[in-house]
């Protein structure tokens, strides 16, 4: 399974790259939300924190892990909420030009972009979980030798850290605040 760095990087990456090339105006899709994209990108795996509570019980890690929290209803359940809340008004949010319906729409995206990357990169996912329950997933770290297999997503973690690290030097100049 991908692992938070992961989790949080592509979702930060995909969105970066959406206001880079796809808005005009900068204030319109401030850094925030990019922020909160990579954030959402670790809500499905806040399952292994109930399963830590839930292992009291006698619940299994596979009982509780890629259940509940890994299924499309999740990403749905934020696009959902996006429309109720489309002239809703916080204050607090307009200082820093954001809109809760955007804030859904980004959270959405990033729960998606993880159920993706589960899906794709190591295992699967039940994506109508409790309704069916069809696994869905291509585990494309089997397609690696095995003696590779344990390193392949703990490579790949360090690789989109330290692209990220330097394409944030080139564009903000993160060094400045050091």
């Amino acid at each position: 399974m991908p692992q938070a760095v992961t989790h949080f990087l592509i979702p930060v990456i995909l969105l970066e790259l959406f206001r880079h090339f796809f808005v005009k105006n900068k204030k319109s899709f401030p850094i925030h939300y990019v922020f909160i994209g990579g954030l959402a990108g670790l809500i499905p795996d806040f399952d292994i924190a109930l399963y830590y509570i839930l292992s009291f019980f006698g619940f299994t890690y596979q009982e509780v892990h890629r259940t509940f929290l890994h299924t499309l209803f999740i990403p749905l359940i934020f696009v959902i909420l996006s429309f109720p809340v489309e002239k809703i008004k916080i204050k607090k949010l307009g200082e820093y030009h954001l809109k809760l319906k955007n804030i859904f729409l980004v959270i959405a995206f990033g729960v998606l972009i993880h159920l993706i990357l589960d899906a794709t990169i190591s295992g699967f996912i039940m994506p109508f979980y409790p309704f069916f329950l069809f696994p869905v997933g291509l585990n494309l770290v089997n397609l690696f030798p095995l003696q590779w297999q344990n390193s392949i997503i703990p490579t790949l973690d360090a690789i989109l850290l330290i692209i990220w690290i330097i394409h944030i030097e080139l564009k903000h100049k993160i060094s400045d605040f050091f």
